[in-house]
């Protein structure tokens, strides 16, 4: 049992560590080597990754010559967040020891692949590929056979399709109601869609005080509803269900009746309890029937009348991995003759995280065998034959819902405009975050005439310095409702987007590139024409040079408040994976108010704001000492204050200046 006190203990060692890392020189050969032995000490006698991957990259950055500390950071990247993180490390090892391990190659695709620059993977695979054709013979441990490396070559031409074209899907973080700092995930909502129940690890409210192996705390399900004015914000679902260790949700009835559980007993099986009239729930009791087995039921999916289950079990008798069967009621009430949904669904890898439509006909999962990007990625069947026990060909959901990453426990909405998820992006308060997905229906979207033609939208990234071209990460979506535009790149450092929108529209453009200044803008963009045309925009990256500052433009506040609108976490996770990108950067974040108020309360206030997003930053593991805070009231305006909008709203702003790198 490992208490809260183990994160003290953590916390000394990182400190320490991190004390004398300012005090010597950042290419010490002897604190990497410190480092690297107390992430070592964490794994062998803990779970804890997180806490093990922080300090193997501080070992990795303070000597970038330790070939060994550069790929357990990068392995450790690639097993935990911020999986495109790893490339740099293991590109470390390439350029010095390209012979360090016969599948470095493979490697360095992968965290390519995860940051979705798919063209520089393909050259990675590729080379791998041709290291095995010429090495048919090698049996050392580490190899990755030829049937993985084509797959990842598959997903990687498949991901190139998919961001080139992506789905119509607005897609927005549920808020702080429902999201914490840490994972939320396997939303669950009933068929009037005013309850959600969910899974976290957030250790306000949590049943247990202590943490798991991994250094977090246990799981536990929380649950609110919906009222007139938004979400509740959400509580602790109570100790009939919860335990002092990990407890995990699966499914909620349409009625709001019954709630699914899953429980590690008989190597993983699925439970039930029923809602009593208080509102209360029942104690959990194992399901009934043959859906259990000594094997394990991993997710389940009930129909809205009650009969029929789809659930996901790694028994024998299956395609291969985890399969998805389907189980009805007999005569007596008894769940029973449990059927494999056959080839049409399932392939000899995983298939899991089943959710039945309402209609009965559609159903919902993840898959690792199909045409995907990596990882798990949802589909999409309709029923065609329930007596044969035939479905349609899965269709795939498409970028932006599906990632590289692992994309799992989608569930649909009654009417079926919207679907909710839990997924790492951009704009999340924490680990993983429960989304709402929209589905644009083109019939209420400006749609693309046949007489239209698309915009092309061309973004050129330069070096601020040399006006050379940089590779970069380059996004555009729509500012309110996060749709992403298409994307094809050309020449080194050029991007261009494909705009179908009728009509001119308002959108964010970020590119991020590693020893450079984020940018994070908003722009306005003209919609398609009768003619062919080309819109062209340049973007100038400063590096992170000591003096050099920048407006913090997308985190903004609410009047006379230091908490952050939910429209701020896009920019507060750019912020943070630059600092994370640039271990050697330090900076002071400066806040600022609008002219409203006394002058002593918006020095306060600024401060506030300020010290707000250094305890982000520091939340996130970024170490105490490379950000410093400062308030500055209403003294620096950028905006007259006589307008809310144009003037008072951006003059609540937050600022950051590089002190040194």
């Amino acid at each position: 049992m490992y208490s809260l006190r183990r994160e003290l203990i953590f916390l000394t060692v990182f400190v320490t560590l991190t004390q004398l890392a300012f005090a010597q020189q950042p290419q010490d050969k002897q604190l990497a080597k410190d480092y690297m032995e107390q992430a070592e000490l964490i794994m062998a006698g803990t779970k804890a990754m997180d806490d093990a991957r922080d300090l193997m990259t501080l070992s990795a950055n303070a000597d970038t010559s330790n070939i060994n500390a550069n790929f357990e950071a990068g392995h450790m990247h690639l097993l935990t967040i911020n999986k495109d993180f790893a490339t740099k490390y293991f590109l470390r090892i390439y350029r010095q020891d390209p012979e360090y391990r016969f599948d470095l190659e493979y490697w360095i695709g992968k965290g390519y692949q995860y940051g979705l620059d798919f063209d520089n993977a393909l050259t990675y695979y590729l080379k791998y590929r041709d290291k095995l054709a010429k090495n048919p013979n090698y049996q050392g441990k580490n190899k990755v056979e030829s049937m993985e490396v084509e797959r990842r070559i598959a997903e990687c031409n498949n991901g190139k399709e998919f961001v080139a074209s992506p789905k119509n899907y607005s897609i927005i973080n549920m808020g702080s109601e429902i999201n914490s700092e840490f994972d939320d995930y396997a939303p669950v909502l009933n068929e009037s869609e005013n309850e959600i129940v969910f899974t976290t690890r957030r250790r306000d409210g949590n049943t247990y005080e202590n943490v798991a192996e991994d250094n977090k705390p246990y799981e536990d399900i929380f649950a609110t509803k919906k009222a007139s004015s938004g979400w509740a914000s959400a509580k602790n679902i109570g100790t009939s269900i919860n335990t002092r260790f990990n407890d995990s949700n699966l499914a909620l009835s349409a009625d709001s009746k019954t709630l699914f559980l899953y429980k590690d007993e008989g190597n993983g099986d699925i439970y039930f309890c029923e809602r009593q009239g208080d509102g209360s729930w029942s104690s959990p009791k194992a399901l009934p029937g043959v859906i259990n087995s000594s094997y394990r039921e991993s997710s389940i999916s009930i129909s809205k009348d009650g009969k029929t289950i789809y659930f996901a079990s790694e028994r024998p008798g299956g395609a291969g991995g985890s399969d998805i069967y389907v189980c009805g009621k007999d005569n007596k009430g008894e769940w029973s003759n449990v059927k494999n949904l056959g080839p049409s669904i399932n392939t000899e890898l995983d298939e899991d995280g089943p959710f039945i439509d309402y209609d009965g006909k559609t159903l919902f999962f993840s898959s690792f065998g199909r045409k995907g990007m990596g990882g798990y990625d949802i589909f999409k069947s309709r029923l065609v034959d329930p007596i044969k026990n035939e479905w349609s060909e899965p269709e795939n959901f498409g970028y932006p819902i599906n990632t590289p990453d692992d994309d799992v426990f989608y569930v649909s909405t009654k009417d079926g405009k919207r679907g909710y998820y839990a997924s790492v992006r951009e704009d999340g308060m924490g680990y993983s975050d429960i989304y709402m997905i929209t589905i644009r229906e083109e019939k209420k979207e400006p749609i693309l005439a046949k007489e239209l033609v698309p915009l092309t939208y061309v973004v050129s990234i330069v070096d601020a310095d040399s006006d050379s071209p940089l590779e970069a990460k380059v996004k555009l979506q729509g500012l309110k409702d996060n749709i992403i535009v298409g994307m094809n790149t050309g020449a080194v450092g050029t991007y261009q987007f494909i705009v179908t929108s009728a009509v001119a529209k308002e959108y964010r453009l970020s590119v991020e590139k590693e020893g450079y200044i984020f940018v994070n803008e908003q722009i306005k963009i003209a919609g398609a024409a009768t003619e062919s045309k080309s819109l062209s925009k340049k973007i100038s990256l400063r590096k992170l040079a000591v003096g050099e500052r920048s407006v913090l433009r997308n985190i903004y506040f609410d009047f006379d408040k230091a908490t952050f609108k939910k429209e701020s976490y896009s920019e507060l996770n750019k912020l943070e994976g630059m600092m994370k990108q640039n271990q050697n950067v330090t900076v002071e974040i400066s806040g600022h108010t609008d002219s409203f108020g006394p002058d002593a309360i918006n020095m306060k206030l600024s401060l506030r704001r300020a010290n707000a997003v250094r305890s982000f930053l520091t939340s996130k593991g970024v170490d105490p000492r490379r950000v410093t805070a400062a308030g500055f009231g209403d003294k620096k305006p950028l905006a007259s204050n006589d307008d809310e909008k144009d003037g008072r709203e951006l003059n609540r702003r937050v600022e950051f200046k590089v002190l040194g790198n």
